[in-house]
């Protein structure tokens, strides 16, 4: 059901934004995940990244929505958002697991054949949200 006017546009998709509590921790992670993200980013108050489909990523500071939205706080406990990534095999998934845990973030879920048909684990990025890291198993490639 869209009530939009003719002449005015339908809202579309555009970005995900995430609050983080410190910029150039966040942006070491997800940079060891393949986004891409300018030079000098890391003391930036908000940063941006591009995502496939034209879709884009924001990071913004605790303190750069405390700037507009006065009384924010950042929710506590986790499982609120969930971000995926492809990595391509279940090598990729093994690969991509190591390099993060060894770069002392937390595992929430170590890899593992899932019923669904894929090889499966879950990481937590510095803010404690779930990343799940994923790849079709066998011939389902």
């Amino acid at each position: 059901m869209n009530s939009t006017p003719a002449s005015t546009p339908a809202p579309r998709f555009d970005l995900i934004g995430l609050v983080v509590s410190d910029m150039a921790a966040s942006l070491a992670f997800y940079r060891r995940l393949g986004l891409e993200f300018a030079a000098g980013s890391e003391s930036a108050p908000h940063v941006e990244a591009a995502l496939p489909g034209g879709l884009r990523v924001a990071f913004d500071t605790e303190e750069t929505v405390r700037s507009f939205h006065e009384g924010w706080r950042p929710p506590t406990g986790g499982g609120r958002i969930g971000l995926a990534f492809h990595c391509g095999t279940p090598e990729g998934v093994e690969v991509a697991y190591e390099e993060l845990t060894a770069a002392g973030h937390k595992s929430e879920l170590a890899p593992f054949d899932a019923p669904w048909g894929q090889r499966y684990a879950v990481v937590l990025d510095p803010d404690g949200n779930g990343v799940d890291l994923f790849a079709p198993l066998g011939a389902a490639q």
